[in-house]
This record gives structure tokens, C-alpha cells and sequence, in this order.
């Protein structure tokens, strides 16, 4: 039996249950892919169904302003994903009439559109033979195949996916996709991959051999950047008792574009209190403060991909009444990054 014989046998017999395998909508298919992109599937079918539920179609969710698309994202990360999402799908109502487009070639025209996501469209929804490759396919092939070139090399992404084309089964392609990233998810996953049970264990190269702990190989990642973010949340209440505080959003090319977040002061190391109480103004400009309270003494590490955000939080008590203050009880309408989001569910004005 070929190794796609025995995929698809297993994937047959072994598949979950998820939502997005009811269909082959390429508008839920790519809601799907893009969501799963760096997110487990535990984690990301709640947003899935949420999409589903509040956009129900490529119209709903092209008609949408940002901040619906960031506020319903918070909490996945990447957010460029969303932003790219929504940017594709105003493509697809402008350009495409509303209809995805049914091939690989003019799926890779889509914002946020790449090689894996084109062939899972196109296999999934139009049968076309195109191989997917994600983290999960690299895996299982480089340890079947005992493959040691790196897979985040240029010559490592070529060769896997020639590799994957090659032994793909193109006439059951919906399934077989399916099915090698199932496998790769729940039978050779990347730690404790259950080998002693595995269809493909009388001929992988890497159990032969022992290289399954050490396959697939990558190369190093780019150092990892520390930087010392300090939100100040300012808090004035009135005269009736109704607290107010200020929230802004992020304007530029870095890290979550376009959502909300306290004043902030980013410092070159952790700063104390003292330091807070004669910088706060450097952000908060003329309000005038009574009492600095540190909410958390040790810095929260908060980490991205290629960045260590040593995180603080200020409680700046402010005396007068100051521009654009925002009701307290309307700063979880705003959408906003993951470790702000915690601190609002956290925190009782």
C-alpha cells in the first residue's frame, strides 16, 4: 500500500469532527485557514464559529469596519492575519463579484493569500491537485522521508513541496490534504508522535533510524528582542461617582497596528515607581496626578515571535477633569491586545 493509500485510510478512520469539514464554502474553508494559521484547532474554532455567526458571508465581512474584525480577532495574535483578512475580502466583493476565485493561481492574489492557503482552497473546495504544506506536512514527510534539510530554508521549502506534490493522491486530493495534516496534528505530532501504533511505521526513516525527536530540522530564529512597555491608566471620577480613564490606538507599522491601548511609556529597563511618578507626564502631558499605584510589582513577560515585552501596569489617580476621557464602562468595546484585554477582565475599577 502507498504511503497516500495509508493516509487516506487512516484519515478515514480517524478525522474530527470540525465545523469548517461540513463544507466546501471557500469562504468558510479560508475563514478557517487563515484563523488555524499559528493557532491550534482547540483554540481557534471558537473564533471560527463566531466569524461565521456575525459575518455569515464574504459580504458581510468586506461591509465591516476594522475595529468589528480586530474586537472579534482579540486574543489570536498576528493580528495582521485579521487586517489581511478583511482586506481580501473587500477583493473578492470588488474584484471577484463576490465569488472566490477557483484556482491556486488566482487564490495567491488574495491580501494574505500564500501557497498553503491557495492549495487548501483550491484542493478542498475545487478538487484541484495541489499539495498543502504546513508545519504538520513538514513533519511527517521529513520524518518519513528522513529528511534533515531545513524546512524554513529556501532550498527546504522548494524541495518539500515538490516532495509533496510527488506522493500527494490527486484523485481523492479534498481528503488526502486533509488527511496528512490530520496526521500530522494527532499521529506524528511533534512531541511524544505515537509510533509504536502508526500505520507508517514498518518504512519511516527517522524510527528506523532514531531521528525522531530530531526531525524536522530548522534553522536558528532570530534573536529575540527585550522591550519594557509601561501602561499608564489614568483614573479620574467625578463628582457623581463615575470613573473615566483614556485609551488611545496605535497608529504606525509595528506590532498591533490598530488597536487600543492605554498611554503608553517604553522604557530601556523595568522602571519603579519613582520613576513612573516623575516620567508619567511624559505621555499623560498636563493631567495632574494625586497617587501612583503600581497594579503589578514584577513585570509581566509577555512574548511575541521575536519580542520579550516586559509589561507594568500604573494606576495614575488624576485630580482634574481631562480631554477625551472614555467611561470605564466602555473600554472592553475597543479591541485591543491580549495582555490589555486581561488586564480590563482583571482589574475592577
Amino acid at each position: 500500500m502507498s504511503f497516500s493509500s495509508k493516509i487516506l485510510d487512516w484519515y478515514h478512520e480517524n478525522k474530527r469532527s470540525l465545523p469548517w469539514r461540513k463544507s466546501t464554502d471557500p469562504y468558510k474553508i479560508w475563514l478557517s485557514e487563515i484563523i488555524l494559521q499559528q493557532t491550534r484547532v482547540a483554540q481557534g474554532t471558537p473564533y471560527y464559529l463566531s466569524f461565521v455567526e456575525n459575518f455569515p458571508t464574504v459580504y458581510d465581512l468586506a461591509s465591516a469596519n476594522e475595529e468589528q474584525v480586530l474586537k472579534l480577532w482579540q486574543g489570536l495574535g498576528y493580528y495582521s492575519r485579521a487586517r489581511n483578512l478583511h482586506a481580501a475580502a473587500k477583493m473578492v466583493v470588488e474584484q471577484y463579484n463576490g465569488k472566490f476565485p477557483d484556482n491556486y493561481k488566482k487564490l495567491l492574489t488574495l491580501k494574505g493569500v500564500g501557497d498553503y492557503t491557495a492549495s487548501a482552497i483550491s484542493s478542498i473546495c475545487f478538487n484541484e491537485a495541489q499539495a498543502v504544506v504546513d508545519g504538520n506536512v513538514y513533519r511527517v514527510l521529513s520524518r518519513y522521508y528522513g529528511i534533515d534539510t531545513p524546512i524554513n530554508s529556501t532550498e527546504g521549502i522548494k524541495y518539500f513541496k515538490s516532495l509533496a506534490q510527488k506522493v500527494m493522491d490527486p484523485a481523492n486530493i479534498r481528503d488526502y490534504n486533509q488527511g496528512i495534516m490530520e496526521f500530522g496534528a494527532i499521529q506524528c505530532s511533534p512531541k511524544k508522535p505515537l509510533c509504536l501504533h502508526c500505520p507508517l511505521n514498518d518504512s519511516c526513516v527517522a524510527l528506523e533510524k532514531g531521528l525522531v525527536d530530531t526531525l524536522p530540522v530548522k534553522l536558528k530564529k532570530v534573536k529575540v528582542r527585550n522591550r519594557y512597555f509601561n501602561y499608564l491608566i489614568p483614573i479620574y471620577k467625578d463628582a457623581d461617582g463615575n470613573q473615566f480613564t483614556s485609551i488611545h490606538q496605535r497608529i504606525g507599522k509595528g506590532i498591533w497596528q490598530n488597536l487600543w491601548q492605554f498611554p503608553l511609556l517604553e522604557s530601556d529597563d523595568v522602571l519603579e515607581i519613582d520613576d513612573i511618578s516623575i516620567r508619567y507626564k511624559e505621555v499623560l502631558g498636563d493631567m495632574k496626578s494625586n497617587e501612583v499605584i503600581a497594579y503589578n510589582v514584577n513585570a509581566i513577560v509577555h512574548k511575541l515571535s521575536h519580542q520579550h515585552l516586559h509589561t507594568k501596569f500604573w494606576l495614575v489617580y488624576i485630580n482634574d477633569d481631562f480631554a477625551n476621557k472614555i467611561p470605564v464602562e466602555e473600554i472592553s468595546d475597543f479591541p485591543v491586545p491580549v495582555l490589555i484585554a486581561d488586564f480590563i477582565k482583571a482589574f475592577k475599577f
